[in-house]
């Protein structure tokens, strides 16, 4: 085929793809008229996980899982904003990476509500100002998020979903080279993840100025010749910074793991995993973490991830426990341990695994 002939295949083939998307989401709007009757929630991870790994089963062509998944996902996203627009909370400010974990699920056609704080977050969603709140629960480098697990274990909000994300910096500037950058804005943490960048590229010695957040920093090398800045790849979309160089950080492992909180639960799933808060009772005798453990081993149920947290709650140094474990509260071997303590578990969600 010739270029000219290659076009204009491709462009047939768009319209074909514009004809069928035109009428999935007709389809789309008639569920949305049977949900709006009976108050079913719009976003259905465990639904969109089947339509995910269908398509992923079926494909024999070029395409990848992951580029199955990213195509789809904001063909999910236009088709529920179509259906019943809906606003998400999220740790911002806006171009931040909780932002982008959020657009990566909710496209970028949803009404985002960029909060200062993750408690802004949670109170965004339980005022009802928001449908859905994003916000970080773990680092693999830095950890569990303290701040979260301690909300969660007051509020009524669920893990409606989960999301992994690789944490890449982007070095952006409207320089049309190197030379010409006189100022580095960031996050102060964000410079000493890209040491060995700055150095590489004769930068180490150019005014390194930290700001409160990564998105600022794109805001301010858009608006100020001869600056750069070391920031998302979202915030540079967003301001419209030219990005000069990609995956900027030192440790390329980087990642933070996000939830999706709402008011809703999911249906059960072949792949669902469970999150639950633990304060044992009699936690001062011995042996009583292990007694509770061991009604799970009973049940064979595994569990993934078990983290000991302070008790705020309590005058005393005790703790609580944050839990992860595969199965959904409604399968019958969880509700055994749920029955045999009632009142030492708090449930926090039930949803797709990452």
């Amino acid at each position: 085929m010739t270029l000219s002939e290659c076009r204009d295949a491709i462009d047939a083939l768009d319209d074909n793809i514009l004809e069928l998307l035109a009428k999935r989401m007709e389809v789309v709007q008639e569920v949305g008229r049977i949900k709006h009757k009976d108050g079913s929630a719009i976003y259905r991870p465990e639904r969109e996980q089947q339509i995910l790994e269908r398509l992923n089963s079926q494909s024999e062509g070029v395409l990848t899982d992951s580029a199955i998944e990213a195509i789809f996902l904001e063909i999910f996203a236009a088709a529920r904003n179509m259906e019943r627009p809906e606003r998400v909370a999220c740790l911002g400010p806006e171009g931040s990476f909780t932002h982008q974990a959020a657009e990566s699920r909710f496209g970028a056609l949803c009404d985002y509500l960029p909060m200062e704080s993750i408690h802004s977050v949670f109170k965004a969603v339980e005022a009802k100002r928001a449908k859905f709140a994003v916000v970080p629960i773990e680092n693999n480098t830095d950890g569990i998020v303290g701040e979260t697990l301690d909300l969660l274990a007051k509020s009524e909000l669920k893990i409606v979903a989960e999301l992994s994300m690789a944490i890449h910096l982007s070095f952006v500037t409207s320089a049309s080279n190197l030379s010409e950058v006189k100022k580095i804005y960031s996050k102060d943490k964000a410079f000493g993840q890209c040491r060995e960048f700055l150095y590489d590229h004769g930068l180490a010695d150019v005014e390194m100025i930290p700001v409160e957040s990564t998105a600022k920093a794109a805001k301010i090398a858009y608006e100020e010749e001869g600056s750069a800045a070391i920031c998302s790849s979202i915030a540079a979309k967003l301001y419209k910074v030219p990005v000069l160089f990609e995956n900027i950080e030192d440790v390329h492992s980087n990642r933070t793991r996000f939830i999706i909180l709402s008011d809703f639960k999911n249906e059960p799933n072949k792949n669902t995993k469970t999150s639950i808060l633990v304060k044992i009772a009699h936690a001062d005798k011995a042996g009583s973490l292990v007694n509770f453990l061991q009604d799970f081993e009973h049940e064979n149920i595994n569990l993934s991830k078990i983290e000991s947290r302070p008790n705020k709650g309590s005058n005393k140094f005790d703790y609580m426990f944050y839990i992860d474990f595969d199965g959904h509260i409604e399968d019958e071997a969880v509700q055994k341990v749920f029955k045999n303590h009632s009142h030492e578990i708090t449930w926090l969600g039930s949803y797709i695994k990452a």
